[in-house]
Order: C-alpha cells, then structure tokens, then sequence
C-alpha cells in the first residue's frame, strides 16, 4: 500500500484527479494507493465475479462489478468485487449502467493482497456495512480463511473446506464451499 502525501483534500478534489493504476482510494481526506494485484487475489477476483453473476444477473436480481469505485460516506472506495441489487444500479437515460456509485454496494468482496493492510481492508468493510452494505467477505488466499461481516453481528471465520459460505438472501442459489474457493488458486 503506497500513500500518496499531499495536503489535505476534499472528496471532490480527490474526483476530480486523474485515476491511477493500480485504483487510489480516498480516506480520511488523505489518498491511498491499493497495491498492484498480484496472482492469488487475481486469480480469485477473476473467478469470483462471474460465478456470482451467473447466479444473479440472468434473472436480474445483482450484478457484481470488479474494481468498481464507489463513493459515499465522504469515501471513495474500489472494493475487488461489489455486487449492486439491480435495481439499485446507478443507469443512464437509455438504461446502461452508468459510470459514477454514489451509494454502498449491497455486498462487499475484498480479496487480501500479499503487502495490503488487513486492518485498513476491514475499516473500510466496516464502512460499507454503516451505509447500508448487507455482508462483506474479507478473503485472505494465504491463510485460506473467509472473514464474513454482517450488520451489528460478530465476525465468523470460515476456514474448513467443506463449509458452504453464507451469502446474502438474494444471492442464496450461490453454493459456494471454502475449498471451492480457494481451489480457484490450483486451476
């Protein structure tokens, strides 16, 4: 994780820079640089989001995006999977998705990379359940552990590889196990 030192800016400022590769981040009025993916959370990502979406978007109840920024709560924030009910997907006049979030994603995928902060990864999934989100998972690929986040509700580990992985109830034909998962890594 690179911070970027500079003064103090808005949000709106912050919008309004050029974006970066890897996605920056907006906390706290200071920016933060993701670190670049590396081939554990990659390979994760690229599997994880159309799994989901096979489940969910052909009878459009979600969609899940990747990399997708989403600003709320005086945050700018690029989760590795976000999935939107769909009918809360910001669209265009003629229906397309639109490019600017302004709202929390209904459930939040962060997926640990090899040099990020655990600690800043769940400050900002805590952040998405305050405004809203349903569930977040903190996935760690070398731990081979899910973090599941709720609502005002404890954190539970889930780490055995046959343990189906809770999700939220308008995702629940999505069976996913912990070894399913992480048996994306071995592909």
């Amino acid at each position: 994780m690179v911070q970027i030192p500079a003064k103090t800016l808005t949000l709106t400022e912050f919008l309004n820079l050029p974006e970066t590769e890897p996605a920056s981040e907006y906390i706290d009025g200071r920016i933060i640089q993701k670190p670049m993916p590396q081939g554990e959370d990659s390979a994760i990502q690229t599997e994880l989001a159309p799994a989901i979406n096979l489940v969910v978007k052909p009878q459009k109840i979600a969609r899940a995006f990747c990399e997708l920024r989403c600003t709320f709560g005086n945050r700018s924030i690029v989760p590795d999977v976000s999935v939107f009910l769909w009918d809360r997907i910001p669209r265009q006049e003629n229906g397309g998705v639109a490019n600017v979030f302004s709202t929390a994603p209904d459930w939040t995928i962060e997926i640990l990379s090899p040099d990020q902060s655990q600690t800043k990864v769940i400050k900002n999934i805590l952040h998405y359940l305050k405004y809203g989100t349903q569930m977040g998972w903190l996935i760690d690929p070398k731990e081979k552990s899910v973090f599941v986040y709720l609502p005002n509700q404890p954190t539970n580990v889930y780490k055995e590889p046959e343990t189906k992985l809770p999700v939220p109830e308008f995702a629940k034909d999505l069976s996913l196990t912990v070894e399913d998962l992480f048996s994306w890594l071995l592909e």
